[in-house]
């Protein structure tokens, strides 16, 4: 016998059974009949609603420790299947011919994302993310690397704004989260964006980059946090690749920069940003909570997992081990970031971070750096929540 869950005025009487059934137990919140013959439903029907307020949906306070973050099993199948990116040449723009033109942003919707996926501008980016990988693959932070005077510049820039946080201390306050001097430091950095930004650029001499300025302000603007809501997170992080990737398309970065683009720029990027994390209490930026990499990054976890490939001695189960953490951390950046998770997180390692600590027990590095590009394609750049404030213009085409 079928059975209909609606609710008519009619359903809220308990109805006599027939004769030719035997009454069925009522439950006692509400009740409902069968439209065929009338008589009592076989099924046990929800809860009584009102009828403009569906039932809500039931979302569990903390979800069983699996291999994925919680997630729908289509996100969980499109990590699976979704191929592994491979390193690109960044296209790059004649400045002779080229119109630059301010970013805006671009992305609303889900239908908005799935354009952006499967556009051009992604593959670019991913391919630049893949290439500055396999330039750190198996090579220490301290190891000597090519350093341009572009590079140079940019890392006197962020040396600039670590001293800025020393200059402006956090103000006492109550609230745990976002300490209001962070956006004194914010208000500086907007004030002198387009002189750093010229101090980066002048470091070539032979063209005049200016022009580029109006587009490379606000990725550079919009990688180190929101001042109204006094937050960070990996769509900040993913604004200040996008910035480097745009040098990269001005080609004041090279091939020959990408080992120091990540162990001398991203390396005092992720020194700048812990340093404003834990001195403002920057409040993290959508964060997963619990199932996240981190509240902050991602990045650094894709970089890092790449020096680690192919390493004689250290398994991403050495994460475990302190003495391999207090050792070498200043060289790997995954294990910087492991050691940095337990310096600002309480509790047992596999209770506050259950998702890196599943990642220690896959069986080489090479698997983890290919499962990390994947999830960053489908968690981060295919998130409309982050990439709804990410910005398009003529270097990073919609």
């Amino acid at each position: 016998m079928e059975s209909d869950h609606s609710l008519s005025p009619d359903a809220q009487k308990t109805p006599s059974p027939t004769p030719q059934q035997p009454q069925q137990p009522q439950p006692s919140d509400c009740t409902t009949t069968c439209h065929n013959c009338g008589g009592p439903a076989t099924l046990t029907p929800p809860p009584c609603f009102p009828s403009l307020s569906p039932p809500p949906s039931y979302i569990p306070i903390r979800y069983p420790a699996v291999n994925l973050p919680p997630s729908s099993p289509s996100q969980q199948q499109a990590i699976i299947l979704s191929p592994v990116p491979h390193a690109q040449k960044v296209p790059a723009v004649s400045l002779f011919t080229h119109h630059f033109q301010t970013p805006v942003k671009q992305i609303h919707s889900q239908s908005d994302i799935e354009r952006f996926q499967n556009s051009e501008s992604v593959a670019n980016f991913l391919g630049f993310i893949v290439a500055l990988c396999e330039s750190i693959r198996g090579r220490k932070i301290s190891d000597p690397c090519h350093q341009s005077q572009t590079l140079l510049s940019i890392v006197s820039v962020l040396e600039a704004l670590i001293q800025w946080v020393d200059e402006i201390p956090p103000v006492q306050q109550s609230a745990r989260y976002g300490n209001l001097s962070y956006r004194v430091w914010h208000e500086r950095l907007e004030e002198q964006s387009e002189a750093l930004m010229r101090r980066v650029l002048e470091s070539d001499d032979e063209c005049d980059y200016s022009p580029a300025i109006i587009e490379l302000v606000p990725y550079f603007m919009d990688s180190y946090g929101n001042a109204s809501r006094i937050d960070y997170g990996t769509g900040h992080e993913t604004n200040f690749g996008a910035w480097l990737y745009c040098l990269a398309r001005l080609g004041l970065l090279k091939e020959e920069d990408h080992q120091g683009v990540v162990s001398r720029v991203f390396v005092k990027y992720l020194e700048l940003m812990r340093k404003l994390q834990l001195v403002y209490c920057l409040e993290p930026a959508g964060s997963h909570g619990v199932w996240g990499l981190d509240d902050y990054h991602f990045l650094p976890f894709i970089f890092g997992s790449s020096q680690l490939i192919d390493h004689k001695y250290m398994k991403p189960k050495s994460i475990h081990n302190e003495d391999i953490l207090d050792n070498f951390s200043n060289e790997y950046m995954y294990l910087s970031c492991i050691q940095f998770v337990k310096k600002v997180k309480k509790g047992l390692f596999a209770e506050h971070s259950p998702l890196l600590d599943d990642i220690s027990g896959v069986p080489n590095w090479n698997k983890v750096n290919s499962g990390l590009l994947k999830m960053y394609r489908v968690e981060v750049l295919g998130k409309v929540p982050i990439m709804q404030h990410f910005l398009f213009g003529s270097l990073i085409k919609w």
